[in-house]
């Protein structure tokens, strides 16, 4: 599995879309997946890359959330910018990563990933709840690179 194709199906990756739109359905917040072969920087770096490539850093409420998966180094890494971060309990992201890995662990990667965007948005949604006037700024489809 060290190809990007092959880490999830066109059908696994609609329902992580899917997940994206339920997660943000209820918050302002904004939550991105993206995904590539591998990186030789360190993954949190590249992870940080991404989120500013992917303009993640530019909404209004620093409410993004990104979760980077770099597919041949099995490795990722989930950043939530400062609006996010500093209201969320400090064990919130690793414990996420930790239900995420459980399934990861067992080949579940589609349902692991669901799983931590469905936990973002419920954290999204508490300290971020939707209201009439939100707009999507940003893209649910999944980004590779």
């Amino acid at each position: 599995m060290s190809k990007v194709e092959d880490f999830l199906s066109k059908e696994e990756e609609q329902e992580i879309v899917e997940a994206i739109r339920i997660a943000e359905k209820n918050t302002s917040g904004e939550i991105r997946v993206h995904i590539e072969k591998t990186t030789s920087k360190l993954h949190f770096d590249r992870a940080l890359e991404v989120f500013e490539e992917l303009k993640m850093d530019a909404t209004e409420l620093q409410n993004g959330v990104l979760f980077y998966f770099a597919v041949a180094d099995k490795n990722f890494v989930i950043c939530g910018d400062k609006g996010i971060n500093d209201l969320v309990a400090a064990d919130f992201w690793n414990s996420t990563k930790e239900l995420m890995a459980k399934q990861f662990q067992q080949k579940n990667f589609k349902q692991g990933i669901v799983d931590g965007i469905l936990m973002a948005g419920e954290q999204l949604k508490k300290y971020f709840p939707w209201s009439v006037d939100d707009v999507n700024e940003l893209s649910n489809e999944i980004s590779k690179g």
